[in-house]
């Protein structure tokens, strides 16, 4: 089970043209705790950012799945009903969960979703794709915790 942190980090960025700028842009990073969240992130960034930077925010972030795709640039946050009958009244139940897919655009973000979601047999249907503005996404691996 992953538990998602969404980090936000604020930094003097060098524009193309040579200018500073000071920008916060969030990333998101597994880990069991805030506090691990903050270590993880600023381990994470520090080759990446030179200069100081603050972690000006860490929130939880509700996933309950990820999908990565090495060709994709960007981050799209899913919305996804899963339908289930209820037996006592025969009804459908929709049960909402958010779920993020890495992907070049939109069309792209919806395949990743289903290329993902195919050896499930839940039904589903798909209520909404935004873009989100996440950086990059920084998931656990076995060989950090060796280091």
């Amino acid at each position: 089970m992953h538990n998602w942190f969404e980090c936000k980090v604020s930094y003097e960025k060098t524009l193309e043209n040579g200018m500073q700028k000071k920008v916060t842009e969030p990333y998101l990073v597994d880990a069991l705790s805030f506090t691990e969240a903050e270590a993880r992130i600023i381990e994470e960034i520090r080759p990446y950012i030179t200069g100081e930077f603050t972690i000006t925010d860490i929130k939880r972030a509700r996933l309950s799945e990820l999908f990565f795709n090495e060709n994709g640039d960007r981050f799209y946050k899913i919305k996804v009903f899963f339908i289930t009958l209820d037996e006592k009244s025969g009804a459908e139940k929709k049960t909402a969960v958010q779920m993020l897919a890495q992907a070049s655009d939109l069309k792209n973000a919806i395949a990743v979703l289903e290329e993902g979601m195919k050896g499930t047999m839940a039904d589903y249907t798909i209520a909404s794709v935004t873009e989100t503005a996440l950086m990059d996404v920084f998931p656990f691996s076995v060989d950090e915790q060796k280091s």
